[in-house]
Order: structure tokens, then C-alpha cells, then sequence
């Protein structure tokens, strides 16, 4: 019943409710006009043969980091090569050339380090003997005693 109630009084207010009028729109002008910000082109100088060298290698002795890179171009050709140690102890080095023709052509190789491994020494296999300890037979266990527990019969009596 109280939720009939409700519901009538919802429907009510809502009947009753009036439409908020939104506020009115006002159109000015801008305050003030801003001068076009002008941009400053600076031209720059065209190397119609563009060349360079550039090379560099790091052999770090205290974390084993060793690699290098040495690339040039001369107009449109590139040539370079570079190499690096991987993870599984191979040397990668990749050669590489780009120009208009053939475009971009890699040639990876992978060598294996002049390095041996350090080969870790196998001990003998121990041969084991047979336990020297003698085990005794296990010591018979009786079942424990049941004590039967005895009830009086109640005093009071319940009929249905």
C-alpha cells in the first residue's frame, strides 16, 4: 500500500513540475583582435651530394659490452656495417647497403667467439652402501578400553 503511495505522490510531482527556462544567449563581439603571428622561414642550404662518415666502437672490459658501427654515404649510396655480441655468444655482424637501384640489402653473419668455454670438472660418482642400522619390529598396540557410560531416565516426561 505505502508503495502505491509513493508512486502517486512521483507521479504527481512530476505532473506539477514546470520547465526551467534556460538561461538567454548573448552574442559580442571579441574583445580584442590579435595580430597574425608572422612565421620566420629560415631557409636551409641544399647539398645536392650529400656526404658523411661516421664510425665508433665500445670495448668494455668490466660488463663485456662490445660492439660497433661504422657507416658513409656519398650522394645517394650508403654502406656501413655493424656487430654485436648476443646473448648465446656469437658475434653478428651485419653488413649492409642502400642506394637507388637496390635498395636497402643486409648481409648477416654469425661467428663464434675465440673464447673456450670453461669446461667445469666432474667428480666421480660416490657409490653408496646399504644402511648399517637395524631396525627393530614394531611394538604391539592393544586397543583401548571402551568405558560404557550410563544414563538415568529423565524425570520429567513430555506428551504431545
Amino acid at each position: 500500500m505505502a508503495f502505491k503511495l509513493i508512486t502517486f505522490a512521483a507521479c504527481l510531482a512530476a505532473a506539477q513540475a514546470g520547465i526551467i527556462p534556460a538561461a538567454p544567449l548573448a552574442y559580442a563581439a571579441p574583445v580584442a583582435y590579435a595580430a597574425p603571428v608572422a612565421k620566420a622561414v629560415v631557409s636551409e642550404e641544399y647539398d645536392p651530394h650529400p656526404q658523411y662518415n661516421y664510425a665508433y666502437d665500445i670495448q668494455d672490459g668490466l660488463t663485456g659490452d662490445s660492439k660497433s658501427q661504422r657507416e658513409s654515404r656519398d650522394g645517394d649510396v650508403v654502406q656501413g656495417s655493424y656487430s654485436l655480441i648476443d646473448a648465446d655468444g656469437f658475434r653478428r655482424t651485419v653488413d649492409y647497403t642502400a642506394d637507388p637501384v637496390n635498395g636497402f640489402n643486409a648481409v648477416v653473419n654469425r661467428d663464434p667467439l675465440v673464447q673456450k668455454a670453461v669446461v667445469a670438472k666432474v667428480a666421480a660418482p660416490v657409490a653408496y652402501a646399504a644402511p648399517i642400522a637395524k631396525i627393530a619390529a614394531p611394538l604391539a598396540y592393544a586397543q583401548p578400553a571402551i568405558a560404557k557410560v550410563a544414563y538415568s531416565a529423565p524425570v520429567a516426561q513430555y506428551y504431545h
